[in-house]
């Protein structure tokens, strides 16, 4: 190799070292990166992520309260045979649509109230007379309860009780299977279960013969606002007793059946495990659980509060 070859090669040699060197420079070392220089997370910082993701959580869980779905627990026979006492049932709050919160502003509607539909509403309770009342239509100091019944007449509907019997619009809604049919409530009385067909809804109901069903005058009910009844006829403290409801104070159709066992008793009442116990073991009603509630469920009437519905 010549002495000019030699010295050309050890030029390119030379810049390409110090082309290395300037590239080197350039990158950042690995403790400038922004994941090196991240100073690790304190106790307080982590305890402040856990508190916001858990606040987080509760607002999404109060929207779907809000908007969506609200679970309510059946404390009565008022709807006998339909509903039993312990059953818990979720509640279609965007049917009708969604209340917001603190408003009077609805959501839209996914469909209009129809007869013959179970809902959960809104009323008035006071310790004095006349006790329950329409929200709309309280003295000022009430506090606010939600009830259970079927919705049996739209606005502008006349609706008449006689001799046990419901009208609407001047027809009878007995339906007659030929069949006889008795169920025990948890008094033990033996109430007779007679088929009615309101508008579409083909639904069960209960009547007393040892109690006169009350009677309703021919009324016309009145415009924005729904006449409601307990399926249990004889039991319940209904439109019958204190007036109609406005939309305003529906918060939607039952939908879905998600529990269901022999005790009237909220979740916070059954603290006590031998409770648990004995409710899980011998008090349960599996067949109920999981079922959807439309205005033509069940199929077939219950014989007691503590068989289950087919």
């Amino acid at each position: 190799m010549s002495e000019n070859e030699s010295k050309s090669g050890e030029r390119v040699e030379a810049r390409g070292k110090a082309a290395a060197e300037k590239l080197r420079k350039a990158e950042p070392a690995a403790s400038d990166t922004p994941e090196a220089r991240a100073e690790p997370s304190t106790p307080t910082e982590e305890k402040g992520d856990q508190i916001g993701t858990l606040l987080i959580a509760i607002v999404i869980a109060l929207l779907i309260r809000a908007l969506i779905v609200e679970p309510f627990r059946i404390p009565s026979g008022s709807m006998f045979p339909t509903l039993l006492e312990g059953d818990h049932l979720f509640v279609n709050k965007f049917a009708y649509g969604a209340k917001i919160p603190f408003t009077s502003f609805r959501l839209p509607a996914v469909r209009e109230p129809q007869r013959g539909d179970v809902v959960v509403f809104k009323v008035g309770r006071m310790e004095a007379a006349p006790g329950i009342c329409p929200i709309d239509q309280c003295p000022e100091k009430y506090r606010s309860e939600n009830f259970v019944k079927r919705l049996v007449g739209l606005p502008g509907d006349t609706i008449e009780v006689r001799d046990g019997v419901l009208f609407v619009n001047g027809k009878v809604v007995l339906r007659d299977d030929g069949e006889r049919h008795i169920f025990e409530d948890s008094d033990e009385r033996q109430l007779e279960v007679i088929g009615e067909k309101n508008g579409t809804c083909s639904y069960w109901i209960a009547d007393d013969p040892n109690s006169p069903t009350p009677a309703r005058d021919k009324f016309t009910v009145p415009e924005d606002r729904y006449f409601m009844m307990g399926d249990n006829r004889d039991h319940s403290n209904d439109s019958r007793f204190w007036g109609t409801i406005r939309l305003n104070d529906m918060k939607g159709p039952a939908a879905f059946m998600y529990w269901s066992w022999e005790s009237p008793q909220s979740w916070g009442k059954l603290l006590n495990p031998v409770t648990w116990w004995d409710l899980l073991t011998k008090k349960m009603r599996w067949e109920r659980m999981g079922r959807p509630l439309d205005c033509n469920w069940p199929k077939t009437p219950p014989t007691s509060n503590n068989v289950p519905t087919q």
